[in-house]
């Protein structure tokens, strides 16, 4: 098969929705003799920040010259990059390799009516961990799908489990209170396995507790059992922070991806890197954790993309990322005009995204739809009160009419939105 047959194979398994559940997984993996059970794993669950959570974990990883696996989604520049190793997306040709074996086990399994309809999510997972075992790389960072518990990569036992934030997302299945969503992302943890929480509430903490504490699992808290100390922005793109915990204090380290939560995200990065340096015997130097914590980048995540004009993009997809997007703006850029172009999909609360927008009064807004299937249409958007663009270039259009100095041009929502408008003003 070719490469685009295997994509539109992939992309096909979509039609059959979401599926919580791990019969089909367990059977589909069972067919590829259980690779999950071959790789030393850490699971990295929570509402967001996990991409960058694990970017900064597999930089951390690299600098001790280890081999790193990474399954991540959604993408942002290609499909290939939802599998990667050392960040270097799977090449075509393997991905096509990989698919051709799991296919007669998909179409076998359609057979069957209670392993039928195997998804895009659960097809991924498997090539996934059958890729990495291949590939004997050294450790595999799992991103959840969707949830926790029962997600289809929670099929291992890791040797540690991360949840970074919790917040309201995916109500439909993960249920609609703070609690109900922290019992769901609190299922991936594992009898006996440390687990990292990072900025979470009391709440939301007291259910993962008692989940950890059921099974025995050590755990240690963000601004509790280790912590960091935000140092005020400087000229240069990207944050600074000191960190310390019972194991390291360390002092003036910077990352290059801004915004306070992604000192949050980093520190969290630290105390699972910590851990997973303490079992696997790694011989980690202060210096290192700045080394490390340099090389991470993660694009769509308060990416500067154009200094003249200045265009930042960033994909506040859900209330809770837009809370910490408004919070940077207020934090970050509160003497600049911030000229803003919005497009979400109609499956997030648009209009509290939009309402916390509209709180920032240096912010002017524009809505605009866009190339993707449950983007918000023009309709929606007027039914709002809210007047939008048909397509986005025409909003920046506009917005690059009306900027001057040093104003921002800040481009925000959906992944997927963010996504198209990158490869496109890129280039890509």
């Amino acid at each position: 098969m070719e490469y685009g047959e295997i994509i539109s194979w992939i992309h096909e398994r979509t039609k059959f929705g979401i599926r919580p559940g791990l019969t089909r997984i367990n059977y589909l993996l069972e067919q590829l003799d259980n690779p999950q059970d071959k790789l030393k794993i850490v699971h990295i669950g929570g509402t967001n920040g996990k991409g960058s959570t694990t970017t900064f974990l597999r930089c951390l990883l690299e600098q001790q010259g280890l081999t790193v696996g990474t399954f991540t989604s959604p993408y942002i520049e290609s499909f290939n990059e939802r599998i990667a190793i050392n960040g270097q997306p799977i090449p075509n040709e393997e991905l096509v390799e990989l698919c051709e074996k799991v296919i007669p086990i998909v179409d076998k399994m359609d057979e069957v009516p209670e392993l039928a309809h195997t998804v895009e999510f659960e097809v991924l997972t498997a090539m996934m961990f059958d890729y990495f075992v291949d590939k004997k790389v050294d450790i595999v960072l799992v991103e959840v799908g969707l949830g926790g518990r029962f997600d289809c990569t929670n099929v291992m036992t890791p040797l540690v489990s991360v949840i970074t934030t919790i917040g309201l997302d995916h109500v439909d299945i993960l249920g609609d209170t703070i609690e109900q969503v922290a019992s769901q992302k609190a299922g991936i943890i594992k009898e006996g396995r440390p687990v990292i929480v990072g900025n979470v509430s009391d709440e939301a903490f007291d259910v993962i507790s008692k989940e950890a504490n059921s099974l025995h699992a050590p755990i240690k808290r963000y601004g509790v059992d280790f912590d960091s100390q935000y140092l005020q922005p400087t000229d240069n793109w990207g944050e600074t922070f000191h960190f310390k915990s019972d194991k390291v204090d360390l002092k003036q380290l910077s990352i290059n991806m801004v915004g306070k939560h992604q000192v949050d995200n980093a520190s969290v990065a630290i105390e699972a890197f910590n851990e997973v340096a303490d079992m696997l015997h790694l011989p980690v130097s202060n210096r290192d954790y700045q080394k490390g914590l340099q090389q991470a980048f993660w694009p769509g995540r308060m990416e500067k993309i154009s200094d003249e004009p200045f265009i930042v993009l960033d994909g506040a997809h859900n209330d809770h990322a837009m809370e910490v997007l408004v919070d940077n703006l207020r934090r970050e850029f509160s003497d600049k005009k911030i000229h803003t172009i919005f497009g979400a999909l109609t499956t997030k609360d648009i209009q509290g995204m939009i309402g916390l927008l509209q709180s920032v009064n240096n912010l002017d807004l524009k809505v605009t739809t866009f190339d993707y299937p449950k983007a918000c249409t023009k309709e929606l958007y007027e039914e709002m009160g809210l007047t939008a663009y048909d397509h986005w270039q025409e909003a920046l259009s506009d917005t690059l009419k009306e900027v001057s100095g040093d104003d921002l041009i800040l481009i925000t929502g959906s992944l997927y939105f963010i996504s198209q408008v990158r490869q496109i003003l890129l280039g890509e």
